[in-house]
């Protein structure tokens, strides 16, 4: 291992005092700075599950696969991948071609510092490192009792020590055996989890890759702190000229953000990228608002609503309208609250009577959460709320639960109570992760008294506050906390993404952070996974997500309305959703119109 590399910018700034909303001067350095509202805990793509590490990861590494920047519906594409994959007639053969002119960025880590050309044996060695317990993989998920052989355990220090269903054929060839057809395999190759790296940077670095990482991206790191990660641009990569017609431009759609200026130029295009983690809300408005902050945030849910006309369309005052540009998106995703069903005094318990007691318990706290009150107070009612955890978005969503198990029931969760003689005495006490933020506290205060209208007594619910993001993880993969605030976002656009979640062998440190069981469950969810999309697959996902519902695993859902807003001197198309942060590949500063 070698020791904490943090390798300085050789840029030198002058800022302070400059109003950065006119174009730069000739000659002067293009530096755009994003405002995100969340700190990544790691740069390793083995560990970037959340969106806070996704978008920094994906100016980093490269995926074998990509969403186009302005289509949607999205589109895959291919990135690393010279093509699409070749799969066989029973769908349990893939085999993937690469490209032959991608290379990582220039490190320490490679003989004389340069670079070398990436290959299929990088893809192998990408995708088995996961199943390598030394990596504390938080994406094995996506693989696990799918690709042959490849399960916890088959990787040691690096090397398969099984025989697995990953191969590499030739430099540029790799061949997948996958246990069953798996019709969302290529999708999972568009995940920052799926990003390829280099084996001799993992063992240069050791632990400390997470912040030290080196991919083949159009961008690297060269300083990084809990403030925020500064990127500039990778020496070593050239995909050629964007063509933004092929990445799914319209004059109609997209003609008002200054696209056209990005067309037939090589990427990326501004000489610095800043990526500045600011969790509170205030404080990142506040930074777009002042001349010499960040370029562009998501706005803060309790602003965005005063941002938009009766319509539902983004009105800026005239004021506003000369400085920014915004964009208004339903979120690709929602948020809950978790269970820790492994707690046996909440979730699973080996006594029938009391396991049936606790499900009437955490069925009755759900009904005590009223989610139009968060949705108006914390989303300024532009949030919707959904049962389970298929949104309304996915054609998989079943239209019949609409209004089921959200409504607002204090007297059936307080029924629900007495009927199973859960009494002051008896209630356990749940102990309530909070992120450090103003906002969650909020957030804990609202739920608790809602809590106390039903009968749980506000000093059951005992608030352990995380001072970051990375650490909340920690302590729900740890079984820390009993009852959990999270947000799910889709990476490819299928319900089997958000299913995941509650299957069994998914459990914590996986993303079945309820370390929720259900052999039932499980059978339906492997049977899923095998299936092409269609009524017999929706049906199932139908079936799981009810599954979901009755067993009051969450407290959920809201699905929140996404505004962006940035300056008018950056031609950009901002998202967060499918693809999180590879927006920031095409960005640039130009000239505002007058």
């Amino acid at each position: 291992m070698r020791p904490l590399l943090f390798v300085v910018a050789l840029i030198t700034l002058s800022l302070v005092g400059c109003d950065r909303n006119a174009a730069p001067a000739s000659g002067s350095p293009k530096i755009y700075r994003h405002g995100l509202d969340g700190a990544p805990g790691s740069l390793d793509p083995a560990r970037a599950d959340n969106d806070y590490a996704a978008v920094v990861v994906r100016g980093i590494f490269d995926t074998l696969y990509r969403y186009k920047y302005l289509s949607r519906p999205h589109e895959l594409v291919p990135n690393l991948a010279a093509d699409f994959p070749e799969v066989s007639r029973d769908g349990l053969s893939v085999v993937i071609r690469l490209r032959a002119d991608v290379y990582f960025a220039d490190d320490p880590a490679f003989p004389g510092g340069r670079g070398r050309a990436v290959t299929a044996h990088d893809v192998v060695y990408s995708m088995a490192r996961h199943f390598d317990p030394t990596t504390r993989s938080r994406g094995a998920w996506l693989w696990r009792d799918r690709i042959a052989g490849l399960e916890a355990g088959s990787v040691m220090d690096g090397e398969l020590a099984t025989e697995v269903g990953l191969e590499a054929l030739d430099e540029h060839t790799v061949r997948v055996r996958l246990e069953r057809p798996f019709p969302q395999f290529t999708h999972t190759l568009t995940t920052a989890v799926s990003a390829i790296v280099p084996r001799e940077a993992v063992d240069y670095y050791g632990p400390e890759f997470g912040i030290n990482p080196v991919g083949s991206g159009p961008f690297r790191l060269v300083s990084l702190d809990e403030t925020r990660a500064v990127l500039v641009p990778n020496a070593r990569f050239d995909r050629g000229a964007v063509d933004i017609v092929a990445e799914g431009y319209s004059d109609t759609i997209h003609g008002e953000y200054g696209l056209k200026a990005i067309d037939g130029r090589i990427y990326p295009f501004i000489d610095r990228l800043e990526i500045h983690f600011i969790t509170e809300p205030s404080v990142r408005w506040s930074s777009l608002m002042a001349p010499d902050g960040v370029d562009g945030i998501l706005v803060p849910q309790d602003r965005a609503g005063r941002l938009l006309g009766d319509t539902g369309e983004i009105e800026l005052p005239s004021e506003m309208a000369r400085r920014f540009r915004g964009r208004r998106v339903p979120e690709a995703g929602f948020e809950y609250y978790g269970f820790n069903m492994a707690n046996p005094a909440i979730g699973h318990h080996p006594d029938e009577e009391r396991n049936r007691a606790n499900r009437e318990l955490r069925c009755a706290m759900r009904e005590a959460f009223d989610w139009e009150e968060r949705n108006r107070t914390f989303f300024d009612g532009m949030g919707e709320v959904f049962p389970g955890v298929i949104p309304p978005l996915l054609a998989s969503w079943d239209p019949s639960l609409a209004g089921h198990s959200t409504t607002h029931d204090p007297s059936g969760a307080r029924r629900r109570l007495e009927e199973n003689e859960w009494t002051e005495e008896t209630l356990p006490k749940l102990t309530f992760g909070i992120e450090a933020t103003l906002q969650q506290r909020q957030m804990f205060e609202q739920v608790r008294g809602w809590m106390q209208v039903v009968g749980i007594p506000s000093s059951h619910l005992e608030p352990k506050i995380l001072p970051t993001f990375s650490e909340y993880l920690r302590a729900i993969a740890n079984h820390e906390l009993d009852i959990f605030l999270l947000g799910w976002t889709f990476t490819y656009p299928d319900a089997q993404y958000s299913l995941q979640l509650f299957y069994g062998p998914n459990a914590a440190p996986g993303a079945n952070s309820f370390n929720y069981r259900s052999a039932d469950f499980d059978r339906l969810y492997e049977r899923a996974s095998s299936l092409s999309s269609g009524p017999e697959r929706t049906g199932l996902y139908r079936q799981m997500n009810q599954m979901v519902i009755d067993d009051c695993v969450i407290i959920g859902s809201l699905s929140r309305t996404r505004l962006h807003l940035w300056k008018r001197n950056v031609a950009l198309f901002p998202d967060r959703d499918l693809g999180s942060g590879f927006f920031l590949h095409f960005v640039d500063l130009i000239e505002p119109e007058s």
